[in-house]
Order: structure tokens, then C-alpha cells, then sequence
């Protein structure tokens, strides 16, 4: 039961930090929730790095949206799909 609450988690935080960042992402509900899986992994990283979480302690829901809304910027950015639109 832990995996399949970790994939709706994953997909609930990735698809709200798609709708928070401006544009269109092309991603589909797999890549989502792999988004949503790796941001609340690095939110969890950093707060632990910060001395915000304990060690084994989940990050909270704003801060995984913001660590899926790095990655997204991030993937973007790799992707070369910054957004622009061309004429």
C-alpha cells in the first residue's frame, strides 16, 4: 500500500506543480508523477540539509510542489523548450 499512496502522492503534487508553472508541459501522467515522486524527494533532501525535516521525515505538500516545480523548470530548460513560442 505504501508504493501505490507514494504514486498518487506523486501524481497529485506533480500535476498541481504543472498547473502552478506558466506554459505548456508536455508530459504525460507517468513523467507527472515521476515529477511529483522526485520533487518531494529533493524538497526532502534540502529540508533535511536545512535542518527543516528529520531524517526519515516526509517533506510537507508546499514544499514538494516547489521541489516538482525546480525539476520541471529544470527539465524544461534541458529539453530547450523554455517557454518561447515561435512566429
Amino acid at each position: 500500500m505504501g508504493i501505490l499512496s507514494t504514486i498518487v502522492v506523486g501524481l497529485i503534487v506533480g500535476a498541481l506543480a504543472r498547473f502552478v508553472l506558466p506554459g505548456e508541459q508536455k508530459l504525460g501522467w507517468i513523467l507527472t508523477c515521476l515529477l511529483g515522486i522526485g520533487g518531494s524527494l529533493l524538497a526532502g533532501f534540502i529540508g533535511q540539509a536545512l535542518g527543516w525535516y528529520a531524517v526519515g521525515q516526509g517533506a510537507g505538500w508546499i514544499a514538494s510542489i516547489v521541489g516538482a516545480v525546480v525539476l520541471l523548470v529544470v527539465v524544461q530548460k534541458l529539453r530547450g523548450g523554455g517557454g518561447s513560442s515561435s512566429s
